[in-house]
């Protein structure tokens, strides 16, 4: 699992821990990360693909022949800014979110159980229906190398990289050994919710802005359309674990839920979330940027 240290993570965690004879391996950055008892945890920074390697070499090195039933990967970030780079020198945001965990998936899937799981957190955010920001077009080396930065740049970034998290579950799903081993792949959205650490690396300034805007547009828009009616960490966390564990499925042929008001719905990924071409497309140009074939 990834990005469980805070957030609806660390709720997902505790639930999936707590079920009786569970091996939990984390991935965490830094030390002293607070996991709950016997969770095991790996040193990993999203922020540069060598720590992905390296945290994928030791999960499958402590499995041995054991295999992955279920691989949760959550972990996100948001910048203010598209100015900030990772390790090789791709815009963080993009990095972080996509190109680190769509790595992480290559790595790890063959390593899969039969019949397991894979989940992706994704966001609401990346459909134009229901966020203005998101994307209407995909250029994933745009989006790795943006050329200009400035105000808002930071939450369009991160609605394409939710919009990424898709179609790389797309993608996957697609893959002859997943469907032949059906493995379940599972888009994620835990819609919006409060009590997130996605803002971290922001001023104290600005968390105090998104935070006001949260408690009052939002709040008024929430009237009107539900996908804009704040929900808690708790819940995501719980609903999140419920989809690890298969015990919310999806309907059939359906990769994606959403979370709205605290309840799972099943909509259509945005449209360009469903094109064949930005999937296949995403895929290579991700696969150079990682160093994969």
């Amino acid at each position: 699992m990834t990005g469980v240290t805070s957030g609806l993570g660390a709720h997902a965690v505790r639930i999936i821990a707590a079920l009786p004879e569970t091996r939990v391996i984390v991935g965490a950055r830094g030390s002293g990360r607070a996991v709950p008892a016997g969770v095991e945890v790996v040193p990993l920074d999203l922020a540069s693909l060598d720590s992905v390697r390296e945290f994928a070499d030791e999960v499958t090195r402590r499995l041995g022949d054991a295999r992955i039933d279920i691989l949760v990967l959550n972990a996100g970030m948001q910048t203010a800014t598209t100015e900030a780079r990772s390790a090789d020198g791709y815009e963080l945001t993009f990095a972080v979110n996509h190109l680190a965990h769509y790595l992480l998936a290559r790595l790890l899937e063959p390593h899969l159980a039969d019949g397991g799981r894979l989940v992706i957190t994704t966001s609401e955010t990346h459909d134009p229906a229901v966020t203005p920001i998101a994307p209407r077009t995909l250029e994933p080396r745009t989006l790795a190398h943006p050329d200009k930065g400035g105000f808002g740049t930071g939450i369009r970034a991160y609605s394409a990289s939710k919009l990424c998290n898709l179609l790389t579950a797309q993608s996957l799903a697609a893959l002859e050994s997943v469907r032949a081993r059906r493995i379940t792949v599972v888009a994620f959205s835990p819609g919006l919710t409060g009590g997130t650490s996605l803002g971290r690396d922001s001023s104290r300034a600005r968390r105090a802005f998104v935070g006001i805007l949260m408690r009052t547009v939002f709040r008024a828009v929430g009237l009107f359309r539900p996908e804009y009616v704040m929900g808690t960490p708790e819940r995501a966390g719980e609903a999140l674990a419920e989809v690890s564990l298969g015990i919310l499925t999806l309907p059939p042929g359906r990769i994606y839920v959403s979370l709205v008001k605290g309840e799972p719905r099943f909509p259509e990924p945005s449209e360009l979330a469903r094109s064949r071409d930005a999937r296949d497309r995403l895929w290579r140009e991700s696969a150079a940027m990682v160093g994969l074939g």
